[in-house]
């Protein structure tokens, strides 16, 4: 049965084949395909500040999947994928890195076992995830809150404060 994915990307350090976070992101998206991962839409790439200890800048993505892979097989490939591109568990959280993948939303809805709840805990808050994501799939509501992703931009770009 085809499973349907919001995956976010992310990237801030340059890859030794690859390039820049940028191309990176657009790298990872063609490794996905190639593993049997059908990419149905992909969101441009921004530019955003770090989180935590990390001082470089990243670039930001985010794709509509469609795949035949549970929730937990499909973490396990995204996590083979980072690690393909240099990424190594056990690092210091929010530090820079190569590639980050997550799962955000999944088409039936709300999931969790050890190691992977769905939709992930800090989307709502983050604009370099929503961003992207409302760019591809305005109308995909959170099965927690109900809203849409573009109501959950609105809400997170409201509730910023005005620079004076």
């Amino acid at each position: 049965m085809t499973q349907i994915y919001l995956i976010a990307l992310g990237s801030n350090r340059r890859h030794h084949h690859h390039g820049l976070p940028a191309a990176v992101l657009r790298a990872a998206l063609q490794d996905l395909a190639g593993r049997g991962i059908r990419v149905l839409r992909a969101a441009p790439i921004i530019a955003s500040a770090p989180i935590g200890p990390s001082l470089r800048r990243y670039a930001n993505s985010a794709a509509v999947v469609a795949s035949d892979l549970a929730p937990g097989a499909m973490l396990d490939l995204l996590k083979a994928v980072e690690a393909d591109f240099g990424r190594r568990s056990g690092g210091q959280r929010w530090s820079s890195r190569v590639l980050d993948l997550d799962i955000i939303l999944w088409s039936d809805g709300a999931f969790a076992e050890p190691g992977l709840i769905i939709p992930h805990s800090l989307f709502r808050q983050r604009d370099f995830v929503l961003r992207p994501a409302v760019a591809i799939a305005p109308q995909w509501r959170d099965p927690v809150t109900g809203l849409s992703l573009r109501q959950l931009t609105a809400r997170l770009t409201r509730s910023r404060p005005t620079p004076r």
